[in-house]
């Protein structure tokens, strides 16, 4: 399957983005979806994951602000981003793992480009 994300852009602290993952390829409703995000001199880190069934996941520092859903219809996953803060800045990407361990990142074998989330103080 392959991935790409969209939807990054400059934003000010306490706003709001919605980032886009479209996939090609495969129908992705069998398909556990994630997304991760890596800032500049630090690792990748897992920031939410959703179930094929829609049960999700989500990294401590994003709970409450962040919510990942999906349209299986249109082989689309979507990260909807609240209350950002300038900690958020990153690359954002979305992946995808034909398994059933949505909250579990080193599963996650398919990825796509990034997109870039700026967030300013």
């Amino acid at each position: 399957v392959q991935l790409q994300a969209s939807g990054g852009g400059l934003v000010q602290a306490g706003g709001s983005l919605r980032l886009s993952c479209a996939a090609s390829g495969r129908t992705i409703s069998s398909y556990a979806m994630g997304w991760f995000r890596q800032a500049p001199g630090k690792e990748r880190e897992m920031v939410a994951g959703i179930s094929s069934g829609g049960s999700t996941y989500y990294a401590d520092f994003v709970k409450g602000r962040f919510a990942i859903s999906r349209d299986n219809a249109k082989n689309l996953v979507y990260l909807q981003m609240n209350s950002l803060k300038p900690e958020d800045t990153a690359v954002y990407y979305c992946a995808a793992q034909s398994g059933i361990y949505y909250y579990w990142a080193s599963r996650y074998d398919s990825w796509g480009q990034g997109t870039q989330v700026t967030v300013s103080s």
